[in-house]
């Protein structure tokens, strides 16, 4: 009878266990614009450092904080993490200042490295990836009007919102939360993934070098920039997880720079280990 019993509790334990490891992880993508290519010198509204743009700052992070994530990812090179360690390390501790850091005004200081600290987090982990190019190497071909006029519609309603920041009549917290709506990202992966494979014989215009051009096929010459961005996203999705996969973190923030939002939701959509949260519910309270 003992023996039944113990063999009885170890399936138990094992598929309590199994069962634990099963669940989803919790996963929030949190958009953002680059910061320190915000800040125009010429213009005090744009520094990010100004005692009005920190309460901003604040305030955006207090809304995001509520999520309570246990890993902090950041749109920062694997190779840069010995970096992001030391300096997140003397943050901590108070042996830095995040305006005497070098890129002070980035958000991965900014917000990353604020969020972390308040919730005490030991570590935050780099997880972006080379590659991708200027959507403006797309410049002609068949049907590229259609790709040029969905561009400047874009990027008009984005610098209404960046005058506006500008000016000082929006706040860099609803400038934030701007980002983030389904309405802004979803323009964008549009724009990057959808629109350009309507786009064919055509050639890249002075592409960099981050382009493979021996490989590029100018019947598809849309789908050939797509893929350009799409190929970085999955690297970066494949950092995400491994990373999740040696940590086993539950609940995961990344912040990124918004033009990969939408694709890296379609990607996680068809993983099911993974619960996309909803980044609109914490902006919006």
């Amino acid at each position: 009878m003992q023996i039944r019993f113990v063999f009885f509790a170890a399936l138990v334990s094992l598929a309590c266990s199994f069962s634990a490891y099963s669940q989803k992880t919790d996963i929030m993508l949190l958009g953002s614009d680059h910061f320190s290519q915000l800040y125009k010198s010429s213009n005090p509204n744009t520094d990010v450092l100004l005692p009005q743009r920190q309460k901003e700052i604040n305030e955006f992070i207090a809304s995001v904080i509520r999520y309570n994530p246990d890993q902090i990812l950041v749109e920062v090179l694997p190779e840069n993490q010995q970096k992001i360690d030391s300096l997140y390390a003397l943050y901590v501790s108070d042996k830095i200042n995040l305006e005497d850091i070098e890129d002070g005004r980035s958000e991965v200081y900014q917000l990353a490295f604020r969020l972390a600290r308040q919730l005490r987090l030991p570590k935050i982990y780099c997880v972006n990836a080379p590659g991708g190019t200027s959507q403006s190497i797309l410049d002609n071909g068949d049907n590229i009007n259609l790709y040029k006029e969905e561009g400047r519609a874009l990027r008009a309603m984005v610098m209404e919102k960046i005058s506006a920041f500008e000016e000082n009549k929006l706040s860099l917290k609803d400038y934030l939360a701007f980002i983030n709506q389904p309405s802004t990202y979803n323009k964008v992966y549009r724009l990057r993934y959808i629109t350009p494979l309507r786009v064919t014989n055509g050639t890249f215009k002075n592409p960099d070098a981050m382009v493979d051009t021996a490989f590029i096929n100018p019947k598809y010459i849309g789908a050939e920039l797509t893929s350009i961005f799409k190929n970085r996203d999955y690297k970066i999705y494949s950092n995400i997880v491994t990373t999740q996969m040696k940590t086993r973190a539950k609940r995961v923030l990344l912040i990124i720079g918004a033009a990969h939002i939408g694709s890296l939701k379609s990607i996680f959509r068809d993983d099911d280990e993974y619960n996309l949260v909803d980044t609109n519910k914490f902006l919006q309270k």
